[in-house]
């Protein structure tokens, strides 16, 4: 389903490859409770065992063979959501918990009960008994009687529901199949992040996250054949994020003593999409990218940091549309903002990836340019390597908020339709609309875009003639005074 990519194959999942003593023991206890189909002449009927391995991502549902070899493929994959909290990791334990058994009501009826419910009920009966013997009153006993059982019979009902929604899975041969190459990947990922503190690693893992929860998203709520094209967009994103963590851990033992500076290290937070009018590129990675093309794959040297400084240029603006908001309650939206380029140095921006940004974006610039948003993507390889700089999405709305709290300047823009989309392409894009009137399409390309950009640069000369726009206090050093 993917291009071949110089990077080394991941090792094929198998069931605790960590510790095999724990497979023997889980596959001992599995066939304790369950089935083993050891012949053709088992039906659909049959319970099967299973065996759960949890993951720090989910989990893997294994079935035990009657050949006592290990599977060569899970029956169930599970992904709990990216970023998850401390109140939603349970879900993981909490769903994959051996199933309740229940007590049939009568031969000819479906109806049964919770074998939990039944014993909390008995309990519940004779604690009624004793509490109404000392006198307690029956307006109260008997409610709590009648209510516990109940409660023990629909209430994990209720948390399971709530548990599916930070959990997707997949279940089936073909969807198991895919998404255990991308399990596998992302299992590289992680172990390349766990034996290393660089930011480069920790962020891959967090991408090879978000892309394994999405592939287990579309995988879930349709047959794989249907959604196949996004599937191997996905796999396509996990192939180049895994190519890119062995270039590094390549690098790092091929100079072990290089004296590279270390990227500073953030909080982890959910990647946003990418910005509009940008898909995530499809295309195959070639097989030895150049090192000038790829400055963040690895932190630079105090030869390029210096080099760098002679063209950076810090007197330029960023440009970002966002969701439109109406200031003052006025008719007017606001759906993009101008602001300084040391306005993403704000500590109230998330950090270090404003700093990131703020590096890429004083990169060989010209004094007073504005550089809109998809023009950084644009340089980025089409998005592809957001993940190593920042969080964009995170970065804008908390630009937007300082705004709005006038913990910074900024020129605020109430943009046509048409101007809005162009400066939300790339600087060779072209924005195609269709005219039911006329019955034509219309384009606009570069030259519209540069056209706007030039409205805008001459609102923005006469609102800084006087004072250039305030960044706001406590800004943090930029990054290439950190290095």
């Amino acid at each position: 389903m993917t291009d071949t990519l110089p990077t080394p194959p991941p090792r094929a999942l198998r069931p605790f490859a960590r510790d095999p003593r724990r497979w023997e023991k889980e596959r001992s206890r599995a066939l304790r409770s369950g089935h083993v189909c050891r012949d053709t002449a088992c039906t659909g009927t049959c319970e099967v065992a299973l065996v759960y391995e949890r993951t720090g991502w989910g989990w893997l549902a294994w079935n035990v063979p009657g050949d006592d070899t290990l599977p060569e493929q899970p029956a169930q994959i599970g992904v709990l959501t990216p970023g998850a909290t401390m109140m939603q990791r349970p879900a993981v334990r909490w769903l994959i918990r051996r199933p309740a058994h229940r007590i049939t009501l009568a031969a000819s009826s479906p109806a049964s009960l919770r074998f939990s419910a039944v014993i909390v009920g008995v309990i519940g009966l004779f604690a009624a008994l004793y509490a109404l013997s000392r006198g307690i009153p029956g307006g109260v006993v008997l409610p709590a009687m009648l209510l516990t059982p109940l409660l023990a019979e629909h209430l994990p009902d209720w948390l399971d529901a709530r548990a599916v929604e930070y959990v997707r899975w997949a279940e089936g041969d073909a969807a198991c199949q895919y998404l255990q190459r991308l399990a596998a990947l992302h299992t590289y990922l992680l172990e390349a992040a766990a034996d290393s503190d660089r930011y480069e690693l920790r962020r891959s893992a967090e991408v090879g996250h978000h892309l394994l929860w999405d592939a287990a998203d579309l995988l879930q709520g349709e047959e794989s054949r249907l959604v196949s094209a996004r599937l191997i967009g996905r796999e396509r994103l996990m192939v180049q994020v895994a190519h890119q963590v062995a270039q590094v851990l390549e690098h790092a033992r091929a100079e072990p003593a290089s004296g590279e500076a270390v990227q500073p290290q953030g909080g982890e937070s959910p990647l946003g999409p990418l910005p509009p009018g940008f898909e995530p590129a499809t295309s195959p990675p070639t097989a030895a990218p150049e090192p000038v093309t790829s400055p963040l794959k690895g932190s630079q040297s105090m030869a390029q940091a210096q080099s760098d400084d002679a063209v950076r240029t810090t007197d330029v603006y960023l440009l970002f549309a966002h969701a439109p908001y109406y200031p003052g309650g006025g008719a007017q939206e606001v759906n993009a903002t101008v602001v300084a380029a040391a306005c993403l140095l704000h500590p109230q921006v998330r950090q270090p990836d404003g700093v990131r940004i703020h590096d890429r974006l004083t990169r060989g610039r010209k004094p007073g340019e504005i550089i809109p948003l998809a023009t950084l993507t644009h340089e980025l390889g089409g998005g592809a390597d957001w993940p190593y700089v920042g969080d964009w999405e995170k970065v804008t709305t908390d630009l937007v908020q300082l705004v709005r709290t006038a913990g910074c300047d900024a020129l605020s823009l109430g943009l046509p339709e048409i101007a809005r989309a162009l400066i939300c392409t790339g600087p060779n894009n072209h924005v195609r609309t269709l005219d039911t009137a006329a019955g034509q399409s219309l384009t606009y390309g570069p030259k519209e875009r540069a056209a706007v950009l030039a409205k805008i640069d001459t609102y923005l000369a006469c609102l800084v003639a006087e004072q250039d726009l305030w960044p706001g206090d406590g800004l943090l050093p930029p990054y290439f005074q950190q290095a």
